[in-house]
């Protein structure tokens, strides 16, 4: 490679020399791809069409030793860094531009221990891949909604799914994780090494390092009892309203969701969508308001796969559409926002675009991590998604304009992985992303990454002397 191009942390545009770039290219396993190879074009794709940016290098790690060869590079040159797990977020965080991406899409191992009923997996591991492997023992934990979300931005943002009612979040059920600090160290952070990163790591996005391996904890999770039924928009407030009061009345025993969306013939309807993991005679009796409300248009839950399920949304979020993301927690639901919801939705401008409500009961609600919002009962995603870039100003307006109308019914807090862009969510919204902890997770960003080389996220900033911690604060409401 020739001399190249990048950008540093003060994003100032520097050359790399071109031995520099060959000394670190020879101390990689992985490819080492430019803005003049041939993979370039594909590698700076991400899941999301509406972001575009160059980056001055990728690097695709095939193990610890080329994360540790990436970081030490980027540290030695100051220069802006991404971290490239599953790819599959709305504001695209995981590539930069002119920096360098650490892509760990090539990382996959995964290993199960059927009888600890743990698995340590790799950073570029997706959630299909994940519970494929797991479900081969009839294990799971909890993983999100889209099999091909990768397990390490969900991970390090808290992790909301469908078996977080009974098993928490899925950094609750972390045991350990693997990370490349901002020195060039591998560290293992655990409750009994690095306790406090550890602590940080579980919510705090991805401000502390390159995790190169997560370990779970795992379940017996057989067939679920899952699916959605589906309600004609014409009765959407009464069927929310009874989202409400059937979610709030049964949140510490099984997940439900309520998706306002478009059928693929045109029609707008309401879908509410569960899932029971246990005896399912039990769930039957627990859903059985579920079937008789309406009655539905149709009734798809049935037991299941917890494989088929974790893919069955799947085809509503193709890879390479436009999206545009903005999202409220939520404590309670009143008739009025449930108003404002239905009238919002009525004139939504793409078929392709809906509203999430993300239940977040049970389990979810107990632990003792840097997840900040354990008392919110629901976390509502505001979906706008289209095919032509043209059209963008719209569906974005119309997405901001709903946003803007329910922050009085709001907790104030966001779900970290459900920021938008920057330059519309900005400092505000990620001091609201990590609630009242966010002074403690400023002193451990402090400690571990104090120039704030990890800073292309949701970036928590080094706390200056002075600020106060408040150390006492484990699990502060949003």
């Amino acid at each position: 490679m020739g001399d190249l191009r990048a950008t540093t942390l003060t994003g100032r545009e520097i050359l790399l020399p071109a031995a520099d770039v060959d000394a670190f290219q020879q101390r990689l396993r992985g490819p080492l791809i430019a803005p003049d190879d041939a993979r370039y074009a594909e590698a700076r794709q991400v899941w999301n069409a509406n972001i575009d940016r160059r980056p001055g290098l990728i690097c695709r790690p095939v193990g610890v030793a080329d994360v540790l060869s990436a970081v030490r590079f980027a540290r030695d040159h100051s220069l802006l860094v991404s971290v490239r797990g599953g790819a599959h977020s709305f504001p695209g965080t995981c590539v930069c531009d002119g920096g360098l991406v650490i892509d760990l899409s090539l990382m996959k191992g995964i290993r199960v221990d059927p009888i600890g009923r743990t698995v340590r997996a790799e950073g570029g591991v997706t959630w299909g891949e994940f519970d494929r492997e797991t479900q081969a023992f009839g294990l799971a934990t909890t993983g999100g909604t889209a099999s091909d979300t990768g397990i390490a931005g969900l991970t390090l943002g808290g992790g909301l799914g469908w078996l977080g009612y009974k098993y928490g979040l899925a950094s609750d059920n972390l045991r350990s994780v693997d990370l490349v600090t901002a020195d060039g160290t591998l560290r293992i952070a655990s409750d009994t090494e690095h306790p406090d990163l550890f602590w940080a790591v579980r919510g705090g996005g991805g401000n502390f390092g390159v995790v190169t391996s997560f370990e779970y904890r795992l379940h017996p999770v057989g067939p679920v009892l899952a699916g959605p039924v589906f309600h004609p928009f014409t009765k959407a407030k009464k069927v929310l309203q009874f989202y409400r009061d059937f979610a709030s009345a049964t949140h510490e025993q099984l997940t439900t969701y309520a998706l306002p969306m478009t059928a693929p013939d045109g029609t707008k309807v309401v879908a509410l969508a569960v899932c029971y993991s246990g005896p399912l005679d039990e769930g039957e009796r627990l859903i059985a308001p579920v079937r008789r409300f309406g009655p539905p248009l149709e009734d798809q839950i049935c037991p299941r796969a917890y494989t088929e399920f974790q893919s069955m949304f799947d085809a509503g979020f193709p890879p390479r559409n436009q999206y545009y993301e903005k999202a409220h927690f939520l404590r309670e639901l009143n008739d009025d926002a449930i108003d404002i919801v239905v009238e919002h939705f009525a004139r939504v401008p793409s078929p392709r675009s809906l509203l999430f409500f993300q239940q977040s009961g049970g389990a979810m609600r107990r632990g003792d991590t840097a997840y900040a919002h354990r008392d919110a009962l629901w976390n509502l995603i505001l979906v706008a998604q289209w095919l032509n870039p043209a059209e963008s100003e719209r569906h974005i307006r119309w997405t901001r304009e709903l946003w803007q109308a329910l922050r009085p019914y709001g907790t104030g807090g966001v779900y970290v992985n459900n920021i938008g862009r920057e330059e519309d969510d900005g400092v505000d919204q990620v001091r609201a992303a990590y609630g009242a902890n966010y002074p403690r997770l400023a002193a451990l960003k402090k400690q571990y990454d104090p120039e704030n080389l990890f800073r292309h996220n949701q970036n928590i900033q080094p706390a200056v002397s002075g600020e106060p911690v408040l150390r006492g604060v484990t699990h502060g409401h949003g």
